[in-house]
């Protein structure tokens, strides 16, 4: 399934639900109909287990494309939000996760040119995250390097605690595409939090799928353009390490949660890496795609 929280106009709370073709399925109120509570939220629903998405999965598939009155409606007539508005808390960034990366940060952010033995892990707070085609603010106040990372996000599904690698996949929900935005200037002794973690810093979108329609993460093309020109394009095939190790890695002294986010890193192609460095300014515009999930569109605005 593809899974979005949209709006229907401006003023409307958000709600969960499914783009089906063309359209939009209220999952709540389809549920309903068919006699079977579903929930209005992306996190309520994910709470609900596996057995959730095979339950719902199986409704719209025997709906055939014919939904009941009132439950779906054109997607063009909908305001996507990010899939999760809010997460419950912080998102696990992944840094320095693609080889030809680790070269390009060595070269001009100072960090080791030694591919790292465990995962670089940081975080990114709930503030930050925008949703599909909002703005991202770059603040002159605070940065003159703001800088682009198209990445691959999973969402877990499951509690998981000490995992192990072999069964990890298995705590997935779904997977979603993430820009990383960063401001190379704002890092701090070595800390990246502030740097990546200023308000509208993680736009999320436009969709999750859900991880039974992509049962192998590692062979998903990913790429980023700035006003229409290529910067960045690799595969999660590259990714130093691959999905399952990052959550069962994370896993070992951190209790992952439904609901929570690993945003798996970025391939290479970054503005600090270029010669001479780039940097996005307002009137810029950031396109991301993740093969097989959706597109990502955000302005750049000043603030």
């Amino acid at each position: 399934m593809r899974l979005v929280t949209y709006r229907s106009h401006v003023e409307a709370e958000a709600r969960l639900g499914a783009l089906v073709g063309d359209l939009v399925l209220d999952l709540e109120l389809f549920g309903e109909e068919c006699g079977v509570p579903l929930p209005s939220t992306m996190l309520e629903f994910i709470d609900l287990g596996p057995q959730a998405v095979a339950i719902t999965s199986k409704l719209i598939n025997e709906a055939e494309g014919v939904f009941p009155i009132g439950t779906a409606q054109p997607a063009a007539n909908v305001k996507l939000l990010a899939p999760i508005p809010r997460p419950r808390k912080n998102i696990f960034g992944i840094g320095l996760n693609y080889t030809e990366h680790v070269a390009e940060s060595a070269k001009s952010l100072d960090t080791s040119p030694e591919l790292p033995r465990q995962p670089v892990i940081f975080s990114k707070p709930p503030t930050s995250v925008i949703g599909p085609d909002d703005a991202i603010v770059h603040n002159a106040a605070i940065t003159q390097q703001l800088d682009w990372e198209v990445e691959l996000a999973a969402i877990i599904g499951t509690r998981a605690k000490g995992v192990s690698r072999e069964t990890a996949l298995n705590y997935v929900f779904g997977y979603t595409v993430c820009i990383d935005m960063s401001a190379r200037d704002c890092r701090r002794a070595g800390q990246w939090i502030y740097s990546k973690g200023q308000d509208t810093f993680a736009p999320m979108g436009p969709c999750v799928v859900t991880a039974d329609e992509i049962p192998d993460p590692q062979t998903l093309d990913l790429w980023l353009t700035v006003n229409g020109v290529e910067k960045q394009r690799s595969n999660t095939a590259y990714m130093l390490f691959k999905v399952d190790e990052l959550v069962a890695d994370i896993s070992q002294g951190i209790t992952l949660e439904p609901g929570d986010i690993i945003a798996t890193g970025t391939p290479a192609g970054v503005g600090a890496g270029m010669d001479p460095q780039e940097w996005v300014w307002p009137g810029d515009i950031i396109v991301a795609t993740v093969e097989g999930i959706g597109t990502l569109r955000h302005p750049v605005v000043a603030g």
